[in-house]
């Protein structure tokens, strides 16, 4: 397939948006593809940013300890965005900026919808709770999930028994796309948006959080309270829905090449895709050149 042009779909940022002091990036579809690592062209450009005085932090939907070793890859130093900006953690001081929890009279309904007898055979469900992963068994789909984000799995049986505590997230994921977008659909007919927020990070995972949770208010989060900074001076990169928000709030949102399209038509730039580093492009056209 052929990858867009690092020209597709530019709106020229004003000159405000050019004093860009805060780099936020994705992991998966962002920084890592399907090596699960950062490319050395992504980092080479991630360091050359730096060099000039912009921050750099991540925003994903994994959980801390997955995204770990991508912040130390980064060489980033400000606290780490996961869960999809549910929790909001220092690694330096382990300090806990923000830990936002799925209520658990929700997690439980959700659990019983996921285990209707339809459903039950086809998805793995998967609840974080104090970053720990706990499943009800060990599925394929599971272990694949866990080939990649590099952490262990509890299996419980009943994840009713685990919620005497506030799960972080709740996932549900399977092969079937067309399922997690049935998903996506229905549960959103049932849940205001100030019950749960609901999204997908990928297309094989249907993702459940606090109302309050998403990228986009973590970032500015980040931006405006922790750094005083103003949306016009942050970057953002990421590559599928659960991005959206953040890429609005930007004043430089980026999408992806191998993003959805409704993504890349909410933001401001389409870079390449991840296997042809698109984020270095980004790095470069708004970074690095002397605009």
């Amino acid at each position: 397939m052929q990858q867009p042009s690092v020209t597709n779909q530019v709106t020229q940022p004003t000159v405000a948006t050019r004093n860009i002091q805060l780099l936020v990036l994705d992991i998966d579809g962002t920084i890592a593809g399907e090596s699960n690592q950062i490319r050395e062209p992504v980092k080479q450009a991630v360091r050359a940013a730096q060099a000039k005085g912009i921050q750099v932090a991540i925003a994903t939907g994994r959980t801390y300890q997955s995204a770990l070793r991508f912040y130390r890859d980064l060489g980033a130093t400000l606290p780490l965005m996961v869960y999809q900006g549910a929790l909001i953690k220092d690694p330096v001081t382990e300090t806990v900026h923000r830990h936002w929890t799925v209520p658990a009279h929700l997690a439980n309904e959700l659990l019983d919808y996921f285990e209707q007898p339809e459903l039950r055979s086809k998805l793995s469900v998967h609840f974080y709770i104090n970053d720990q992963l706990y499943v009800r068994e060990i599925t394929p789909e599971t272990n694949d999930y866990l080939a990649r984000s590099t952490i262990p799995a509890i299996p419980v049986g009943d994840l009713r028994t685990t919620l005497h505590q506030e799960p972080t997230k709740v996932l549900a994921l399977a092969n079937d796309v067309d399922l997690i977008d049935s998903l996506l659909v229905e549960l959103r007919q049932r849940y205001l948006p100030t019950e749960l927020y609901l999204t997908k990070s990928v297309a094989t995972f249907f993702e459940a959080t606090n109302p309050l949770v998403n990228k986009g208010t973590a970032v500015q989060y980040l931006a405006e309270e922790y750094l005083g900074l103003q949306a016009d001076n942050v970057m953002v990169v990421g590559d599928n829905f659960n991005d959206l928000e953040m890429i609005q709030y930007a004043g430089i949102g980026v999408a992806m090449g191998n993003a959805p399209e409704p993504v890349k038509a909410r933001s401001n730039w389409v870079a390449p895709s991840v296997e042809a580093d698109g984020v270095a492009a980004a790095i470069e056209e708004f970074l690095l050149q002397n605009l």
